[in-house]
């Protein structure tokens, strides 16, 4: 893979994670959805589009505090093969307003991410991703966006990514190896665009009360299934 197809795997890998990631509130109080305590942890199962075992998914709530924008949450994620080995690490913040779960892509650009474009500079704008606090069937949820420009080796490359069509379809219980959890079914789709290169993925996410993504699946556009991610656990 060339230099200029990187970037674009490394940005629609993040963004489609933005929808899994587990966000979250403060005693309850600022969001139903996820839980807010230090040390919280979640861990996925990663799976392929043949259903084998791709590897692990981690999340965990670092540090929370109270600031005038309202309650913010560092977490760190990572990723590891079905060897074990460590692939990368990350780290990102989260907002709770009281009404509302918004995660600044910005963040997501900092640290080990940003490692992966050595000396290169680079200037994102975007619009924040948001989860309202009260879901409901039918319920149309905001679009979000992210535009990065990079300039690496003398090369100048844009990229732009948009999370769009997002609504919740229909209330579901699904039966995970950490539990069972009646959940909301949220779809979305994530469109990457960098030069000639243009893809779409579908996408659904499972979100329970209390928990958070406890599954998710992505799409090819032609609707096939092409990965999954299941909550195997939650410590707390």
């Amino acid at each position: 893979m060339n230099l200029i197809q990187k970037p674009v795997q490394w940005i629609s890998t993040f963004v489609l994670a933005l929808c899994l990631l587990p966000a979250v509130s403060t005693a309850q109080e600022c969001s139903a959805y996820y839980p807010l305590q230090e040390g919280v942890r979640m861990e996925y199962t990663m799976y392929n589009r043949k259903d084998k075992v791709e590897g692990t998914q981690w999340q965990e709530v670092t540090e929370v505090a109270e600031t005038s924008e309202g309650l913010v949450a560092q977490m760190n994620m990572g990723f590891s093969d079905n060897k074990g080995k460590n692939s990368y690490e990350t780290s990102y913040g989260i907002t709770c307003t009281g009404t509302a779960i918004r995660i600044d892509y910005e963040s997501l650009l900092s640290g080990q991410m940003m490692e992966q474009f050595g000396d290169a500079e680079a200037e994102i704008t975007g619009t924040d991703l948001e989860l309202p606090n009260n879901l409901s069937e039918g319920q149309q949820l905001p679009d979000a966006n992210v535009s990065m420009k990079v300039k690496m080796s003398g090369i100048n490359m844009n990229m732009q990514v948009d999370m769009t069509n997002r609504k919740v379809e229909k209330k579901e219980t699904v039966s995970t190896p950490a539990g069972e959890f009646d959940c909301y079914v949220i779809y979305s789709e994530t469109q990457s665009k960098m030069m000639m290169a243009n893809q779409t993925f579908p996408q659904r996410t499972w979100l329970a009360e209390g928990v958070g993504m406890v599954k998710s699946e992505s799409y090819n556009k032609n609707g096939k299934l092409t990965s999954r991610m299941v909550l195997s656990s939650i410590s707390r």
